[in-house]
């Protein structure tokens, strides 16, 4: 089916995107992957391309476009470019909304020009080692000594943890609060006491990296409380829809490109003298994977309209979320088994979909976590 929902003027930035891709990033990114991280010389031309902070108002510097299609051309076309590693997706989608919605007009002046040019790279911090999907379980505290908060904690499995300029951290500020003690703090690169641990080793999406973080005793300045003192979980929930949005669409678009990658494979590869295609298994199997990418994608595009519009609410969010990531899931394993042996090389572009993809499910609000929220919405 044609898909209706973007204008001439995305189809303009899908190409703006793809030749960023092919000039910016695909020529180094295998380096990257081997590194454990990307450069930082890619940012600055992300910024330099208007590719980062797309939402954020003229006049800090950003595209001053609300319009949330083009941040899913982006993540659609970062998707099939099989690049996970550069998570552009992470500072705009997710963390801009706070920096823009909840910052004072100072911190906008002090932080979003450095954002939308690349100058600034964020992070946010919520995951511990003892705390995932349960903010109730943070135990990073935040204690006020009149003009600072002395932070204190650690954080672990943070996205861009390495090579972050501005961390957004989750900490509790009143002990007795539960989850409605929780304030977000801006820690700065250089801020004496905080302290990046190693750059985890992952599975997949070996080019993002992804640290644990350490606050022994951080000094930061009560300028740098970001929104509501003691309002976080307010704060995070307003956002998760976005950002598991964010995630779907990557999933769908992840999901489909697999299908097409593998229509062409067994079209081309031989098996007992003739093309694999030939097989009705095959068929059968390429036959239900389009059918379920085509009904995901309906409901996805519908998601994005409304998300665009203002209108989708967190049930539908979390619908998305998890169905798309299952079936990003589901596909790439069913494509590496029609591959065969070669789908199990990492020259194959199947085989690192499978691994970076896997996350997917996880992150962002775990699978579980999605239907619980659909099931109490549903049941109370």
């Amino acid at each position: 089916m044609k898909r209706i929902i973007y204008s001439p003027e995305h189809e303009a930035f899908r190409e703006t995107v793809k030749t960023f891709l092919a000039k910016e990033v695909l020529p180094h990114y295998e380096q990257w992957e081997k590194d454990g991280i990307v450069s930082r010389e890619v940012w600055l031309a992300a910024g330099r391309q208007g590719l980062l902070g797309l939402a954020v108002p003229e006049e800090y510097g950003g595209g001053g476009e609300p319009d949330f299609r083009y941040s899913a051309v982006l993540a659609e076309e970062f998707t099939r470019a099989g690049v996970a590693g550069l998570a552009i997706g992470l500072h705009n989608d997710i963390i801009g909304p706070y920096l823009t919605s909840l910052a004072t007009e100072e911190q906008k002046r002090r932080w979003l020009p450095g954002f939308c040019s690349g100058e600034l790279i964020t992070a946010i911090a919520m995951t511990e080692p003892g705390a995932g999907s349960d903010l109730q379980g943070i135990r990073t505290t935040a204690e006020d000594r009149g003009d600072h908060w002395v932070l204190n904690g650690s954080k672990t499995f943070i996205s861009n943890g390495i090579i972050s300029d501005l961390v957004v951290v989750v900490a509790k500020t009143t002990p007795e609060g539960g989850a409605h003690g929780l304030s977000l703090l801006v820690v700065e690169r250089g801020m004496e006491g905080f302290e990046r641990g190693r750059n985890l080793d992952k599975i997949g999406q070996k080019s993002q990296d992804t640290a644990e973080l350490f606050f022994n005793d951080v000094r930061v300045p009560k300028e740098n409380l970001l929104g509501e003192l003691n309002g976080a979980f307010v704060h995070l929930m307003t956002n998760l829809a976005q950002e598991r949005m964010a995630i779907a669409i990557a999933a769908i678009a992840g999901a489909e490109y697999l299908v097409e990658l593998t229509t062409t494979y067994v079209k081309e590869r031989e098996a007992f003298g003739r093309p694999l295609a030939r097989l009705q298994h095959v068929r059968f199997e390429i036959a239900e994977m389009a059918t379920e990418c085509a009904v995901t994608r309906a409901y996805l595009d519908r998601c994005i309209t409304d998300h665009a519009d203002g209108t989708l609410d967190a049930v539908n969010a979390s619908m998305a979320k998890w169905w798309a990531t299952e079936l990003q899931k589901r596909t790439a394993d069913r494509c590496l088994q029609l591959h065969g042996g070669y789908g199990y090389m990492n020259e194959y572009p199947v085989a690192r979909a499978f691994t970076d993809g896997r996350i997917q499910t996880i992150y962002g609000g775990t699978t579980e976590i999605m239907k619980e929220i659909i099931g109490r919405s549903l049941l109370g």
